[in-house]
Order: C-alpha cells, then structure tokens, then sequence
C-alpha cells in the first residue's frame, strides 16, 4: 500500500462566504468541482497567461484547500490576498497545519482526513491533508516521484518555468486542470487562444534516460539542433521540454545521456489523440 507523506508540499487556506466565487475568477479550473470526496487540479496564472503555480483544490466545511509546493505557499497566499478587495474571505498560509499525502496503486483512501482521488489520471491515486503524518505513509517522496514520472506527470517548479510556462505545453488540457466553459479567469486569453489557434510548439514530454542523469536546463540535441531541455528525473525516467518536431523518432542527446521519448496514453499531440 504505497502511502507518502510529503512534506515539500504545503497548503494554503482560502476561508469565507465569498470563497468560491473568489478563485472562480482567478484559476484556470472550476472551483465548484472541490467538495467531499472530490478534488480539482488548477493553476494560478500571471495576467499575461504564464503558469505562476499549481495546486490541488480540496474542499473543508466553510474553506478551501491548496495542496501546494511548500516554498510556492507564502507566495500563493499574497498573490490571492492582494485580489481580496471587497470580497468576503480570508487567505493565509497553512503549511503548518497538515501534512500532505500522496497514495497509489492498492492504497485505500483514507477516512477521518479531508482526501480526494487525484484529479489528473486515476493512476495517479490519490491525495490527502492530515493534521500529522499518516501511520501508515511508509513510502518515501522519492517512490512518489518515480511514480508520478513513469506516468508522465510533470510536477510544479521541477518541470514549469515561471512566467514562461503555457498551460497547454505542460498537459493540463488532458490533465483536467482547465475548464474550457466556466468563463473569465486571469491568464484566460492566452490559454484560450494557445488552444483554439492551435500555437503550442513544445510539450513536456517523458522521456526514458539511458546515461548519467542530466542536470535540469541542459539543452536535447538532434544531431546539432537544441531541440528542447531537460527538466525532473530520477532513475531512468525524466520530463523534457521538446520541440513537437522532435518527436519524429530521430536520436536525441542530453549531456552524457540518449532520451528516448515515451509518449503516454493520456497525452493528446497534433496527429495523435488521447487513448479512451
């Protein structure tokens, strides 16, 4: 029963009658999908449409609940207070309130704690906020990690840059981290002119390592071309940015390493659409 607790991860509160009409108006997912027993995978955008943060929303009686990078937390809590005006909620940084869990494959959800199924891929499993350390989280980040690689799940900061990041280059299309109707949020434009005129020209793609590791931001070569960067990895298996045309089956090179791209079922390229 692989259970992590992870504790890179933190949490922000928004609280308040206003809540969920406070960040429909700000993050790129439906905020109403966040209730008992159900989780919603968003981000936070700059007003130019660059990926600023990502986060799990998890529903609690009368707040909301950020599972969030933990260095991204403070910054998270100031950005959305600075949106406050006159609208009736309350945002603070809660990191120090709950230990955050990741669970998959035979692991059953836990009961008594705010949990949820992962949003993205039921593969993924599922996440959980406990006020300390579950008993049974015996598995390491790290296992979570090689988990969430070899399903191709880029993770945060470890693979986004931001303020260059676009959503859609980073899968969160087919990741259920967008809603394409609930209407305005900031950063909304972009993310809806990337798609509909159909401009993404890179994706985060995994990536099978054979070779040393490489450090993130090294360039992928095909041939003399710099095609793309590394991003994450850890054992065999990484994320990179590349260029869609680098996808073409020709050899690619990462420092002292060969990448081979693994395209997985879920992600949906130009000529390719996501499996059923």
């Amino acid at each position: 029963m692989p259970i992590a607790y992870l504790p890179e991860r933190g949490v922000v509160e928004v609280a308040g009658e206003d809540r969920v009409a406070f960040l429909q108006g700000l993050v790129s997912n439906d905020v109403t999908g966040a209730g008992p027993g159900g989780a919603v995978f968003a981000a936070l955008l700059s007003p130019q449409g660059k990926w600023l943060s990502d986060f799990f929303l998890l529903a609690e009686g009368e707040r909301l609940l950020l599972d969030c990078e933990r260095p991204q937390a403070p910054m998270l809590a100031q950005k959305l207070s600075r949106f406050r005006l006159r609208s009736r909620v309350a945002v603070r940084d809660a990191s120090t309130d709950f230990a955050v869990h990741a669970g998959w494959g035979d692991a059953p959800l836990p009961q008594g704690v705010v949990a949820a199924p992962d949003p993205r891929l039921p593969e993924a499993g599922w996440r959980a906020l406990a006020p300390a350390p579950l008993p049974g989280a015996e598995a390491s980040p790290e296992d979570w990690d090689r988990h969430r690689l070899g399903l191709g799940l880029p993770e945060g900061s470890k693979d986004l840059v931001p303020d260059q990041t676009v959503l859609l280059e980073a899968g969160f299309d087919e990741l259920h981290g967008i809603s394409w109707t609930k209407g305005c949020y900031m950063g909304q434009e972009l993310t809806a002119r990337t798609k509909y005129r159909g401009l993404v020209k890179r994706r985060l793609v995994p990536v099978a390592i054979e070779g040393p590791l490489p450090a993130p931001g090294t360039p992928v070569l095909a041939g003399e071309a710099e095609v793309g960067e590394m991003r994450s990895g850890r054992d065999g298996r990484g994320i990179a940015q590349l260029r869609l045309e680098a996808l073409d089956g020709r050899p690619l090179r990462c420092g002292e390493a060969a990448l081979t791209p693994r395209i997985p079922a879920w992600m949906a390229l130009p000529d390719r659409a996501p499996a059923a």
